[in-house]
């Protein structure tokens, strides 16, 4: 019984130092996999678009960056997207990237919504590593705002007006 009791105390001696180490790798975790809140850094995943290029941190580093969650049978994704692909065109040459980010599992489907509708925007079906990232909202449109430092500045449920998308233009400066 001494014996026992001898260990016990030791473990409960231990436990408390323990528990800040314990606290810090839980924590660690749990910061990677909950999205980012307003005013905390990205932690961008590194995802497969549809033409087999990439997008990740490299490509959203210095960059004012948009991420549009949507879905091809969604008409208010629809309207949405016609001002996304002029934020898309207006921002060439500047420092804001359009990504656009698919609810989709086929990407022929996906393709040929895209072509059909003039989008030039890179697209990626990879919702859940972004959505992790981002933002774990379940609602399409979804517009997601990150400034030039890398830091999350808006989650936006709903369709947005041209003037509003457009707008998003000024993260570039």
């Amino acid at each position: 019984m001494m014996k026992r009791r001898h260990h016990l105390g030791l473990l409960g001696a231990a436990l408390p130092a323990a528990l800040p180490a314990l606290g810090s790798l839980l924590g660690a975790n749990a910061a990677q996999a909950a999205p980012a809140q307003p005013g905390e850094r990205v932690v961008w995943p590194d995802v497969v678009l549809l033409d087999g290029g990439r997008f990740g941190a490299a490509q959203a580093a210095g960059r004012a960056v948009v991420v549009v969650f949507w879905s091809t049978t969604c008409p208010f994704c629809r309207n949405h997207n016609k001002h996304v692909q002029k934020l898309h065109r207006a921002a060439q040459g500047r420092q804001l990237a359009v990504l656009g980010v698919a609810r989709e599992t086929d990407a022929a489907v996906v393709q040929a919504y895209a072509r059909a509708q003039g989008y030039e925007f890179p697209i990626t079906l990879q919702t859940r590593p972004l959505a992790e990232a981002l933002s774990t909202r379940n609602v399409i449109p979804l517009t997601v705002v990150v400034d030039r430092q890398g830091r999350l500045k808006q989650v936006l449920p709903g369709e947005m007006f041209e003037e509003d998308v457009l707008d998003l233009l000024a993260l570039a400066a």
